[in-house]
Order: structure tokens, then C-alpha cells, then sequence
């Protein structure tokens, strides 16, 4: 087995020319659960450091910024926006904003229930940076579900895509600094979940590409279980799988070319 100096020699070898990019990392302090795993990040990821997330049930910690019941674009987003949720939204924000202040082309944005393979990573972060990094972003997900519009890159077992469909979480990704600048003009309001509000390119006029392959895992069930999910009321399972189903094929009549 590599040790983590290995991880670290290897990480910092396939980013000896490109530079070491800026990992941050979204986590809650409170949240004692989710600290080793958070912890475990700042030594696999490179130049890591912990964001602290936004309490989206504390009024004075999303002050600004606006919520709307899911009518801001087309379609209509047929869901209420839960507190959990509209947090979610702005850590990703505060992190655009540090990528925007930093001046780096681009930076790597997770969630603190994610699990790497240093070695794919180092890989995969390398071969997007061989790319216009700065104007993109880059799903790393851990499902393996995209299909290609098209190929923009092959190495091994990785492929970078741009996929027909976006797909949805936002556990790991590479955020360009002009892409960053793009997203925080456009969310000062919102109305929708982050990566269902990224699925809908034809409103924020980013594509939005994926590095398949990366060995990425969510760790969610192993820590304590999602900061987002709640029960649904029985009465409403159906009507709410109906409503997931109309919204998920308007997505699929708008895909990436």
C-alpha cells in the first residue's frame, strides 16, 4: 500500500508543471461526524484548506441572498427549497468567491463526505488542466452515469467529457476562475438546488464537463448520513416521483451539444 507520502510525491509530480492547484474544502465545524473524513481531505487533496459551510436555517448567515419558490427560470423547479439546501448554495458560492479572489485559474470545490484515490485524482486533475481550466467546470462525480456529447480528452481508464445531461451533485469539482465570476453574477438570487441550478447551461451559459474514472466516493451513509435528505410525508412519495420525472425529461430536451 502507498503511503501518504507516496500519495503526496505523487500529487506533486503529476502537478510539476502546471502548479499545485487550491482544493477547498466545504465542511461545518460542529459537525463532529463528518471531521476525520474532513481531515483525511486536507491530506489527500492538494493545498487544502476547510471552508466552513452556511447554516441555512440561520437567517443572518444567508442575508444575502434571495430566495424564490422555484419560478426564477424555465422550467419551473417544481420542489420547495429547504433550508439545507439554500446552505448548500451558498458554501458553493463563498468558495467561487475565493476561487475569483484568489487569482488562481481555477480551484478544486468538494464536499466533506467525499473520498479520493490520490493517485486518480492527481491524474484526472492533471489532464483538466491541460485544458482552458480557466473557463470551465468540471464535475468530478461519483456515479458513473453522463453519456457524452462529446470526448474532449482520454487518458487510461479517465475520460473528460461534456455530457448530453448534467448530471446532479456537486461533491467534487473543478471550478475555473471566469466560470466562478459567471456563477456568483447569476445566483445572487436563486430558486433551485446548486446542481440542478448547473444542469440548466442554457440559462447560466456554462458548460458544464466531467472527468469519468476518477475512483471519487460519497461516504455520506458511513458518516453520520446526507445533510440534505428528509422523509417524504407517504401521501407525497407519488406525487412528488411524478414531479421528478416531468422535471428530469425537460432536462433531457435541452442537452449539451
Amino acid at each position: 500500500m502507498r503511503s501518504r507520502a507516496g500519495n503526496a510525491l505523487a500529487m506533486g509530480v503529476a502537478w510539476g508543471i502546471q502548479g499545485a492547484m487550491q482544493s477547498y474544502i466545504i465542511h461545518m465545524s460542529k459537525s463532529t461526524a463528518r471531521r476525520p473524513n474532513a481531515e483525511r481531505l486536507l491530506r489527500d487533496l492538494p493545498g487544502a484548506e476547510l471552508v466552513e459551510a452556511v447554516d441555512g436555517r440561520d437567517p443572518g448567515q444567508i442575508a444575502d441572498l434571495v430566495t424564490h419558490p422555484g419560478d426564477l427560470f424555465r422550467p419551473r423547479y417544481p420542489f420547495d427549497l429547504r433550508a439545507p439546501e439554500v446552505g448548500v448554495f451558498a458554501s458553493h458560492r463563498a468558495c467561487w468567491q475565493r476561487i475569483v479572489d484568489s487569482g488562481d485559474d481555477c480551484g478544486l470545490v468538494v464536499e466533506d463526505d467525499l473520498a479520493v484515490d490520490p493517485d486518480r485524482l492527481a491524474r484526472a486533475l492533471d489532464m483538466i488542466a491541460a485544458q482552458a481550466a480557466r473557463s470551465m467546470y468540471v464535475r468530478l462525480p461519483v456515479k458513473q452515469r453522463e453519456r457524452p456529447a462529446r470526448m474532449l480528452a482520454e487518458a487510461g481508464d479517465l475520460r473528460l467529457i461534456l455530457p448530453r445531461v448534467i448530471g446532479l451533485q456537486c461533491i467534487a469539482q473543478v471550478v475555473g476562475r471566469d466560470a466562478a465570476q459567471r456563477l456568483l453574477h447569476l445566483t445572487a438570487r436563486i430558486d433551485r438546488p446548486v446542481d440542478t441550478l448547473l444542469q440548466m447551461h442554457w440559462i447560466t451559459g456554462q458548460p458544464v464537463h466531467a472527468v469519468l474514472g476518477t475512483g471519487n466516493r460519497e461516504v455520506a451513509p458511513e458518516i453520520g448520513g446526507s445533510t440534505i435528505q428528509t422523509k417524504t410525508p407517504p401521501g407525497g412519495k407519488l406525487r412528488r416521483e411524478l414531479a421528478r420525472a416531468w422535471y428530469r425529461a425537460q432536462m433531457h430536451l435541452r442537452p449539451q451539444r
